[in-house]
C-alpha cells in the first residue's frame, strides 16, 4: 500500500479544486455526461426513423413482406444508397470518431471494431450499387447503428446514475444563509461568499449552510445524507454542524468553521470521485481481456472471410456479413463497463451510507482481511465514563439515592468521574457547602446530610471496613469504585468504566460471521481490556500497549500471515494505520488519523467497519460476477457469428449480434445496479450489551 500516493492525489484534488463551485463539483461535469447522452438520443431516434424507410426498400425485406411489385420504383436503390449514407455518417459518427480516437491513443478497442464493422457492411453495399447488383447490407448496417447508439444511450444513463450519489451531495447545500449583523440584524447572504467566522442563523426546517458550532439553540438535525445515520441527531451549544444537514424544531445560532472546498461535504465529494477515478487492480483484468478480445475480432473477422470465401461456396456476399457479425458480438463493450459501473455504485453507495473510500487498491485489498484490530478507547467505547454497578452497604437507601447523593456532591466537580455519576443520575439535587478532599474526593451538605464521595484509600486512612466482596470483584474488572458517605456512615458505592458502545457487541459478531478474527490492540490496563473484550467477544485482547509499539504489534499480527486492517481514530493510531493492510478511521477521529487511513467512517459506529468490508467483499463479486458475463458469452456468440453452426441452420445477422452485444452490456449495468449496502444488522440483532467502563486516561 503506497500511502505517497495519496498525497500525490490530494495535491491533484487541491489543484483540482481551484475551477470547482462552492458546491464542489466540476463546474462543468455534469452538463458534459448530460450533452452526451442526449447526443446518443438524437441519434438513435432519427437513426430509427431513417430505419423504417431503409427497411421497406431493402430487397430482401420486400421479399420476406412480399412487397416487391408495391415498393419497385425507378431510383429504389439510389434512394436506399442515400439514405443509409445519412444513417452511415450522421449516426456513426460516434463510433468513427472514436475510431480516430483510439487510433491516435494507439489502443484500439470496442470504437475500433464498431468502426471497422460498419465502415466494411457500408463500402461492400455501396460498391455493390455501383455495379447494379442487389447484394447490399444495407438494412442490416442501419439496424446495427441503431442497435448499438440505444445500447450506449442506456449505457450512459447507466453511468450517470451509478454517480448521482454526487450530484445529490452538492445539491444538499443551500444558495443563501441568513447573516446576523453586529447590530442583531438579519440580511440574506449568498452561500458562496462564506469566508469562516460568520454568525449565521438557521431556522427551524431549513439546511445548515456551512461547517460551524452551535453558540445558541439546540435542535435535532437531520444527517441522514451525509452519514446514512437516518434519526435526526439532538445538539445543542459548542456541538458542531455540518453544512448539508437539516435542522429540527429548534432555530440555531451557528458560527462558521469551514466554507467553500475546506467543508465536510466538499471532502466528501472530492474522496467520492477520486475513489471512482482512481486504478482498480479488476480493471486492469478486464482492460487486458478486452485488448485480446479486439485482436481476436478482428483476426477472426479475416479469418472468417478468407474461410467462407475460399474454402466454400457461400460466396463474398455471406463471408462479408459473417465477418461483420463476428466484429460487432465480440465487441468488448461490456468488458470496458463491468468493473467502471461497479465501481461508481459502491462509492456512491458507501458515501451515502457515510463511509469514505480515499484508496480504491486498499478498499479492494479490503475483500481479503482475516483480522481487524480495534482501538479501544473511541472506537469500541465511547470514552466517556458512567456507572455499570451500585453497591447498597445500609439499607436504609435505595440505588437511586446513593446515586443521587454522589451526584449532588459531585455536580461541583469537572473530573470525568464526577461528570460520569453526574450524567447517569435520575435526580440532580442541589449541595452546600462544597468542599474538595485533595487527593480522596469531595464533599457537601446535601438535603441537610453531611455526604462525602470518596476514593478507597480515603476508607482505609480513615479505618473503615470495606468487607463486601463485590468490592473486590469490580476492583478485579479494572472499574473504578468510589464509596458514599451520609453522616460518616458507609452508604454504598458506585462503580465506573469508559462507556463501551451499545453496538460493538453485534460489530463484532458481523465480523467474526465473516470469518474476520477481531482484536483489541489498546495501552489501558489488562484487567480493564479483558473485561472490555469479554463483554463485547472479541477473538484476541493486546493490552498495556504504548502508541509507539502499536504499529510494531500491527506488524507482528501480519507476520501471522494474516492480512490486517486497522481501525483506530486517534493521532497515536496514525502509524498503525499506515502499517496495517487496509487503515480505517473513524470520522470523530483526528485530521492525522484520517488523513493515513485508507477508508474514513463518517460515524463513530464499529459497526460500519462490518458494513464497508461486507461492501468491498461484494463489490469484488459483482465485478467478477459482470467479467464472466462480458467474455464468456463470446465462448457461444463468437463462433456462432462466424456460421460454426451454419450447418444446422444456425446464423447470425449483424443486427442479432448487435442485440447480443448491447444486451451483455445491459445486463452488466443493471448487476452492477443490484449492489447494495448489507449492515447485517436489525430485528435478530440481540439486546444491547451492558455500559462497560475503564479508567480515565486510556488510550
Amino acid at each position: 500500500m503506497n500511502h505517497m500516493a495519496s498525497h500525490h492525489h490530494a495535491d491533484a484534488r487541491a489543484a483540482r479544486a481551484k475551477s470547482r463551485t462552492h458546491h464542489g463539483h466540476d463546474a462543468h461535469g455534469g452538463h458534459d455526461h448530460g450533452a452526451m447522452i442526449a447526443d446518443y438520443r438524437r441519434r438513435f431516434w432519427i437513426t430509427l426513423v431513417l430505419t423504417v424507410p431503409i427497411l421497406l426498400l431493402a430487397p430482401m425485406i420486400q421479399g420476406w413482406l412480399g412487397l416487391e411489385q408495391a415498393l419497385d420504383f425507378s431510383g429504389d436503390a439510389s434512394v436506399l444508397a442515400a439514405l443509409s449514407s445519412v444513417v452511415y455518417f450522421y449516426g456513426g459518427w460516434p463510433f468513427l470518431s472514436g475510431f480516430w480516437s483510439e487510433m491516435r491513443t494507439g489502443r484500439t478497442g470496442m470504437m475500433t471494431l464498431i468502426a471497422v464493422a460498419i465502415t466494411a457492411a457500408y463500402a461492400y453495399s455501396m460498391a455493390m450499387v455501383a455495379i447494379g447488383s442487389q447484394e447490399t447490407f444495407f438494412w442490416e448496417l442501419a439496424t446495427l447503428i441503431a442497435i448499438m447508439l440505444l445500447g450506449h444511450w442506456i449505457e450512459m444513463k447507466s453511468i450517470i446514475g451509478a454517480g448521482k450519489a454526487l450530484e445529490k451531495l452538492a445539491a444538499l447545500m443551500p444558495d443563501t444563509a441568513h447573516l446576523v449583523e453586529p447590530d442583531g440584524g438579519i440580511r440574506d447572504v449568498s452561500v458562496s461568499d462564506l469566508n469562516g467566522g460568520e454568525t449565521l442563523l438557521v431556522k427551524p426546517g431549513e439546511k445548515v449552510p456551512a461547517d460551524a458550532v452551535i453558540v445558541k439553540g439546540e435542535s435535532a438535525l437531520n444527517e441522514a445524507m451525509l452519514t446514512g445515520e437516518s434519526r435526526p441527531v439532538h445538539k445543542g451549544p459548542e456541538a458542531q454542524v455540518i453544512g448539508g444537514s437539516i435542522n429540527g424544531e429548534g432555530a440555531l445560532t451557528i458560527k462558521v468553521v469551514h466554507t467553500g472546498e475546506d467543508s465536510f461535504l466538499s471532502n466528501v465529494i472530492r474522496l467520492v470521485e477520486d475513489a471512482q477515478a482512481s486504478k482498480s487492480k479488476t480493471q486492469d483484468l478486464a482492460n487486458n481481456a478486452a485488448r485480446w478480445l479486439t485482436f481476436i475480432a478482428l483476426g477472426g473477422g479475416l479469418v472468417t472471410v478468407l474461410f467462407w470465401t475460399l474454402a466454400t461456396g457461400q460466396g463474398f456476399a455471406f463471408a462479408m456479413e459473417r465477418a461483420v457479425t463476428v466484429m460487432v458480438i465480440a465487441c468488448p463493450h461490456a468488458l470496458g463497463l463491468a468493473v467502471p459501473l461497479v465501481v461508481a455504485r459502491s462509492t456512491a453507495i458507501a458515501a451515502g451510507n457515510g463511509l469514505l473510500i480515499r484508496d480504491r487498491t486498499a478498499f479492494e485489498e479490503a475483500r481479503n482481511t482475516q483480522a481487524i484490530i480495534f482501538d479501544k478507547t473511541g472506537t469500541l467505547t465511547k470514552g466517556e465514563f458512567g456507572i455499570t454497578d451500585t453497591l447498597v452497604f445500609d439499607t436504609r437507601y435505595k440505588e437511586a439515592e446513593i446515586v443521587a447523593y454522589a451526584a449532588a456532591v459531585e455536580s461541583r466537580s469537572e473530573h470525568p468521574i464526577a461528570k460520569g455519576i453526574v450524567n447517569d443520575a435520575l435526580d440532580l439535587w442541589g449541595v452546600d457547602d462544597f468542599r474538595a478532599i485533595p487527593g480522596k474526593g469531595a464533599e457537601g451538605s446535601v438535603k441537610g446530610r453531611d455526604v462525602k464521595v470518596v476514593s478507597p484509600g480515603y476508607l482505609r486512612a480513615n479505618g473503615f471496613e470495606i468487607g463486601d466482596p463485590r468490592y473486590e470483584t469490580l476492583s478485579g474488572e479494572g472499574k473504578t469504585v468510589v464509596f458514599v458517605l451520609i453522616d460518616n456512615e458507609l452508604a454504598g458505592a458506585i462503580a465506573l468504566a469508559d462507556i463501551v458502545r451499545p453496538e460493538s457487541r453485534q460489530a463484532i459478531a458481523d465480523l467474526q460471521k465473516l470469518g474476520i478474527r477481531c482484536i483489541m490492540l489498546t495501552g489501558d490496563n489488562r484487567q480493564v481490556a479483558d473485561w472490555v473484550g469479554r463483554q463485547i467477544g472479541l477473538d484476541e485482547v493486546i493490552a498495556e500497549v504504548l502508541p509507539q509499539q502499536k504499529a510494531e504489534t500491527v506488524r507482528k499480527i501480519q507476520e501471522r500471515g494474516l492480512i490486517v486492517a486497522m481501525t483506530g481514530d486517534g493521532v497515536n493510531d496514525a502509524p498503525a494505520l499506515a502499517q496495517a493492510n487496509v487503515g480505517i478511521a473513524v470520522g470523530a477521529g483526528t485530521d492525522v488519523a484520517i488523513e493515513t487511513a485508507d477508508i474514513v467512517l463518517v460515524r463513530s459506529d464499529p459497526g460500519d467497519v462490518a458494513a464497508i468490508l461486507g461492501l468491498a467483499r461484494a463489490t469484488y463479486g459483482k465485478m467478477i460476477q459482470n467479467l464472466a458475463w462480458a467474455t464468456g458469452y463470446n465462448a457461444f456468440a463468437i463462433p456462432a457469428a462466424a456460421g460454426v453452426f451454419f450447418s444446422w441452420g444456425l446464423v447470425l445477422s449483424p443486427a442479432i449480434g448487435a442485440i447480443f452485444m448491447s444486451a451483455s452490456t445491459v445486463i452488466c449495468a443493471l448487476n452492477a445496479q443490484l449492489l447494495r449496502l448489507d449492515r447485517q444488522r436489525g430485528a435478530g440483532a440481540g439486546p444491547a450489551p451492558a455500559a462497560v467502563r475503564s479508567p480515565a486516561g486510556a488510550q
